[in-house]
């Protein structure tokens, strides 16, 4: 089939990613494996609006109906058919096929991938932060499809496979040997920082709760080593160290569940390892979910910094009937509109869409809001928002400083110890102000034409390295000192989890009751700091949100919530001004 039959698959433009240069062709015979997307099955009954569904509280809220969300969301069987023929025709063979996600995974040689999607793979290098060089396989231009699945084929992910996504941690110098640690009372810690399960007292976690009978799902990314080799994990071993031994409490059940990559491949998460590594990101987030929501089962779902295994991952968290999770904790994202991004607009669509899905399913999502300040790590000099913290759907996780004595809050201040060591926070370029923000004054962009957009992030909890959390090393041997807001993420995770076993009901998207009913006078508002181009006030703002957890006051509400449905308003079915990302 020619070039002339073939149409550009809308938003899936890229460009080399900053400072790569092409080095040269990739093999031809080298095997590649892409995902490919479909729309909704155009004879489809609607999807409910995640909006609408989560007015609802909690307790009076219908439980998801797997089989219709399934049914509505479902691609149509010839759909699929089409893309299996296209697939033979292009020598491709046709892998798994999720027809409630509208996905099959294709494999073929690099030559005929791109002969089928009418691109150009090659083979770039680039220098990283550590001036370390790097390789991926990528593509400029947009990927092509024939005429009749114009329409039909949503998303080709996997063709490009150049890293995507940041672990957003924040280390400190401490490293301390474990046999410097007298007891789980936080003896010989570092003066000011915190053992995770001690932030349950100043931040008001509903006591005799322990996240009993919820599932929390654990992202976990395999980062591209300089070496080439996916690379990142836990060890056991040093997680029973952790919690039998330091905390004194039971080790978490943990799952794992692999979706793209190695699986649980623990590497070094010591800060002088390849930054690649998510070694580090993985047992913080494991440490700290444990700690405070230690009767939750915990899945790891484990995955790929690309594009391609965000948007698998996600799918499969969303349908996953065996696990089922309540909770996704997300501490990883990269600015969504930096010119050196590694988001295309055809990715974020389909990550936003999965979540709008898992909004539908009453599954909750905290996500870190970055640790860059407003700038997030862009490659220019503008404020950006971070993604996928800047989706409509999920509950955006910011920074504080947090000094406390026991259960008592002495102060909390807008994390920001300059640059690079700050939270993020700001508004969406791509997303427009959500229907249930529409009640707080989002402020414009800092950037020219200053327009508005979905401000981030919705909350926040401890983040602030210098005040952060002490955690085992991957080793089992030392004491880590670490915060950013990929520790303030699982923190809301964990609290979640306690509120959903307190309700005996999932909570699922909280955003919507939350800046309707529950934000001012709930949480701890946070009024004092900046994390440069937006600053703290009383409110709602672009540093921390509504504040850090009160979490008993959070649970009292819902509760208060069920009791008086009739003054929830439930808006009018959603319009073509919803948030992009919408299921359609």
């Amino acid at each position: 089939m020619s070039r002339s039959h073939y149409l550009a698959l809308p938003d899936s433009d890229r460009t080399p990613r900053r400072g790569a240069v092409a080095v040269g062709p990739v093999s031809p015979s080298e095997n590649l494996t892409v995902t490919v997307y479909l729309r909704r099955s155009p004879n489809a009954p609607p999807l409910p609006s995640p909006t609408e569904y989560a007015l609802v509280p909690p307790t009076l809220r219908p439980a998801p109906d797997d089989t219709a969300l399934a049914a509505a969301a479902a691609a149509d069987p010839a759909d699929l058919e089409l893309v299996e023929r296209f697939a033979t025709e292009h020598h491709l063979r046709v892998g798994t096929v999720n027809p409630t996600a509208r996905s099959l995974r294709l494999t073929g040689t690099a030559a005929d991938l791109s002969e089928a999607f009418q691109v150009t793979l090659a083979r770039y290098r680039y220098q990283d932060s550590r001036q370390r060089w790097r390789s991926y396989r990528g593509r400029e231009g947009a990927v092509h499809v024939p005429a009749e699945l114009a329409g039909v084929v949503t998303s080709v992910l996997g063709l490009d496979d150049r890293p995507l996504g940041a672990n957003l941690l924040a280390r400190q110098s401490a490293r301390l040997p474990l046999d410097q640690l007298a007891s789980a009372s936080g003896g010989g810690l570092p003066a000011g920082t915190f053992l995770p399960g001690s932030l349950a007292a100043p931040y008001s976690y509903p006591q005799g709760l322990d996240g009993t009978g919820q599932t929390i799902a654990v992202l976990a990314f395999n980062g591209q080593t300089r070496a080439g080799v996916p690379s990142g994990g836990y060890r056991l071993a040093a997680l029973q160290t952790y919690f039998t031994e330091v905390l004194r409490v039971p080790v978490p059940q943990i799952t794992d569940v692999v979706v793209h990559g190695p699986g649980n491949d623990p590497g070094q998460d010591d800060g002088q390892g390849d930054p690649a590594d998510s070694t580090g990101e993985i047992m913080l987030d494991l440490q700290v979910v444990g700690a405070l929501a230690p009767g939750a089962r915990i899945v790891v779902y484990f995955t790929e910094f690309t594009e391609q295994g965000w948007v698998d991952v996600l799918n499969a968290i969303v349908t996953d009937t065996a696990n089922r999770p309540d909770i996704i904790s997300c501490s990883y994202g990269n600015p969504e509109d930096d010119p050196g991004s590694a988001w295309t607009r055809m990715a974020i669509t389909a990550v936003d869409q999965a979540f709008a899905q898992a909004a539908l399913h009453n599954i909750s999502i905290c996500c870190a809001s970055g640790d860059d300040g407003s700038r997030d790590q862009g490659s220019d000099t503008r404020a950006h928002a971070d993604f996928p913290a800047s989706s409509p759907h999920v509950l955006a996780v910011g920074g504080t400083r947090l000094v406390a004595d026991g259960a008592t809050v002495v102060s909390e201040t807008v994390w920001d110890d300059g640059p690079g060591s700050a939270t993020g926070g700001g508004v969406s370029r791509w997303f427009p102000v959500p229907p249930w923000q529409s009640g707080v004054q989002v402020p414009p962009s800092a950037n020219p034409p200053h327009q508005r957009g979905r401000g981030v992030p919705d909350v926040a909890a401890l983040a602030d390295p210098q005040t952060g959390v002490m955690i085992i090393s991957v080793d089992g041997q030392h004491m880590v000192q670490i915060g950013g807001t990929s520790a303030a993420a699982p923190q809301w995770s964990a609290l979640l989890a306690r509120v959903n076993q307190g309700l005996g009901v999932p909570v699922g998207f909280l955003n919507p009751l939350l800046y309707a009913h529950l934000g001012t006078g709930v949480l701890r508002d946070i009024t004092r700091g900046s994390n440069g181009a937006y600053a703290a006030g009383p409110g709602w703002d672009a540093c921390s949100g509504f504040g850090s957890p009160g979490g008993q006051a959070l649970l009292d509400g819902l509760k208060q919530l069920g009791g008086t449905a009739r003054e929830v308003r439930i808006p009018s079915p959603p319009t073509a001004a919803e948030p992009t990302g919408t299921p359609a």
